[in-house]
């Protein structure tokens, strides 16, 4: 039992996860499913007299999962965890604890933060996984990555579907401030531990391959391509309610009659009562 724990708590020394493979698109196939799943039955779900229970679950998952991975590299010796290399600096991170209080709070300012740094940010987690190249779903690591970086978007959609929370042009602007610091922080952490610290990826490009190979290995030139991508991604996770916001106004605008229909329906009323 304890070469079990050891194995499966453990990291490997070869690749076991493959990008692309079944192992990468079917936790993204769930995630589908569960966002579907919300959509199809959020009256439901919103009349649910259990329905809190429900965002407390969601929530209690959330926060353990985002827990447990400092929870194994403590537990894990063989591991050879720094804790410098551990800082609490990342956008998954983060994202996944501001869900998990705002299923709880249902705070709009928590959505709003979270619903940008999702669509911005973590949306390279999934695409291109590096982080988990050494531990396949035979390791814990695998099963706490995909919880961690799908639970946010399902929270985010259910909160879409089930509550009507959404994005508004301020909040844009107030989660990019955020993640402005952020990034100040994090670039201050790089640049005070040194060579081998990489928050926010900013620093230099990862050992194994990522989306975010595209990236200039120039400090200054990465940093600048990294923001217009970021400011591109905003505005792209925006454009659906931009749209949609325009379509609601052009049909209110249509079924409100002009003047000159008010005039003739108000006549035709009066003769209709001589």
């Amino acid at each position: 039992m304890k070469d079990f724990f050891h194995y499966f708590f453990g990291q490997g020394e070869t690749e076991e996860f493959k990008n692309f493979g079944l192992a990468h698109f079917l936790p993204i196939l769930l995630m589908i499913g569960a966002i579907l799943f919300i959509y199809k039955f959020r009256h439901i779900i919103r009349d649910f007299k259990h329905e809190k229970t429900i965002r407390f679950v969601l929530a209690f998952t959330m926060i353990v999962c985002e827990m447990s991975y400092f929870w194994r590299l403590v537990g894990v010796p063989s591991l050879g965890a720094n804790p410098v290399d551990h800082l609490p600096i990342t956008v998954c991170g983060w994202s996944i604890i501001f869900c998990s209080y705002l299923v709880v709070t249902k705070s709009q300012s928590l959505f709003d933060i979270a619903y940008f740094w999702l669509f911005s940010g973590t949306i390279f987690a999934l695409i291109t996984p590096t982080v988990i190249t050494y531990t396949g779903p035979t390791r814990y690591r695998y099963y706490q990555f995909w919880l961690e970086h799908t639970l946010g978007y399902v929270t985010i959609f259910y909160m879409i579907f089930v509550h009507k929370m959404r994005p508004t042009i301020k909040s844009a602007i107030k989660s990019y401030s955020l993640l402005a610091v952020l990034a100040v922080i994090a670039g201050v952490a790089n640049s005070v531990i040194g060579p081998g610290a990489n928050y926010l990826f900013m620093a230099k490009p990862e050992s194994t391959e990522s989306i975010l190979d595209f990236l200039p290995a120039n400090y200054a030139l990465r940093i600048f391509v990294m923001g217009l991508a970021i400011t591109a991604l905003f505005v792209i996770s925006y454009l659906p309610w931009y749209f949609m916001d325009r379509k609601a106004k052009q049909n209110k605008t249509e079924e409100k009659p002009d003047k000159g229909e008010e005039v003739t329906n108000t006549e035709n009323t009066e003769l209709s009562v001589k």
